[in-house]
């Protein structure tokens, strides 16, 4: 645990959350700025940045306890779909620099869409691209 990382004493009950959701690896609350409706963070409870300093076997738990939790969420909420979002770095919003995945229902009629603007790349842009990526 950092001591100077609020997530992790969110994580690990330095103060009190609205838990969904808690193992020996991570914490699962309720946002307190919701998107919508059930809007959590998975917590691990060992801090990591973000998804490069995580370790690769809590990246593997991480997803599978998104899985169950979220499986619960859209069985007792009755949301209609769930976003799973994960930012790293503030170019890319995150805003806390610890690892977390924020868990949105999406129910049929709400308006919060996770959205970006669609770039239509040639196909010679696409190939150097790939490129670049496996250099």
């Amino acid at each position: 645990m950092k001591d100077d990382c609020i997530f992790c004493k969110l994580a690990n009950g330095v103060f009190p959350t609205n838990s969904i959701y808690e193992d020996e690896d991570f914490n699962v609350i309720l946002d307190l700025e919701p998107a919508t409706r059930g809007h959590a963070l998975l917590l691990p409870k060992e801090h990591a940045a973000n998804l490069f300093e995580l370790p690769d076997e809590i990246a593997v738990k991480a997803l599978v306890t998104v899985k169950k939790v979220a499986a619960q969420m859209k069985e007792n909420l009755g949301c209609a779909g769930m976003n799973l979002v994960q930012n790293n770095g503030e170019v890319a919003g995150q805003t806390v620099n610890h690892f977390h995945i924020h868990m949105i229902p999406r129910y049929e009629a709400d308006e919060s869409m996770v959205s970006w603007k669609k770039m239509k790349p040639s196909a010679e842009e696409l190939v150097e691209i790939k490129k670049q990526i496996r250099e």
